[in-house]
């Protein structure tokens, strides 16, 4: 008599036959095709949606929060008598920052103090901003976007939403306020291929500085530009 064993039936062999039952049971169901038609179609759907999302979207990855910088500085030379603030100071209009040879020097708006020259007994000349401030009404994003990645396509007052390297993907609002009349300035290139050089442009975005104050000059943003 022989020793031939009967053949085991593996746990990883019934599993994969339960599969295979429960795909038969499925397909023979009555309502199997047209269960599958809407499965096929809402993924149709949700595919276009999203192309359509993402082709109606220009990309401005290089920008980023800006005020402009108003610099204090005397009318005529004199001497660093006292300086009244500190940097990260918020000031009103009218205020007194300064004492230079006796006269004060007074901010022309309310803003925030980024930079002091906090040196009293030295002499200054009207060339040296004692004071440097921004106003957070001014602050807006700033994106530079190459002439042939989308530009003819961004208008004025179309919406914006961008996003602050600080604070991850939180996503903020804003409108495009204005497009830069001229390519910004970059040193030119001459080159013996027939590859043209690409020019950028600026565009500026305002949003709420109430609604978001915890946004900061000088902060690196991305954002996106929705065509109409």
């Amino acid at each position: 008599m022989s020793d031939q064993k009967i053949p085991e039936h593996k746990p990883e062999h019934k599993l994969e036959q339960h599969k295979l039952n429960i795909i038969q049971k499925i397909r023979q169901h009555k309502f199997f095709l047209e269960i599958a038609i809407i499965v096929v179609l809402i993924i149709a759907i949700a595919g276009i949606l999203i192309y359509t999302d993402i082709s109606s979207r220009i990309s401005i990855d290089a920008s980023q929060i800006y005020a402009p910088t108003i610099s204090l500085a005397p009318i005529t030379p004199g001497v660093l008598e006292r300086v009244y603030v500190s940097e990260g100071d918020s000031v009103g209009k009218g205020k007194t920052v300064a004492v230079i040879g006796g006269q004060p020097l007074n901010t022309l708006t309310g803003g925030i103090i980024t930079s002091v020259q906090n040196t009293p007994g030295q002499i200054v000349s009207s060339a040296t901003p004692i004071v440097k401030m921004i106003d957070p009404d001014q602050l807006r994003v700033i994106g530079h976007i190459d002439e042939d990645k989308g530009l003819i396509y961004i208008k004025v007052g179309e919406k914006v939403t961008f996003t602050v390297d600080a604070f991850g993907s939180k996503k903020y609002e804003g409108t495009v306020e204005s497009i830069g009349p001229s390519a910004r300035q970059q040193d030119i290139v001459f080159s013996i291929s027939d590859k043209r050089q690409v020019s950028q442009f600026d565009i500026t975005v305002k949003y709420d500085v109430d609604k978001y104050p915890e946004l900061k000059n000088g902060m690196s943003a991305k954002m996106k530009v929705y065509k109409y």
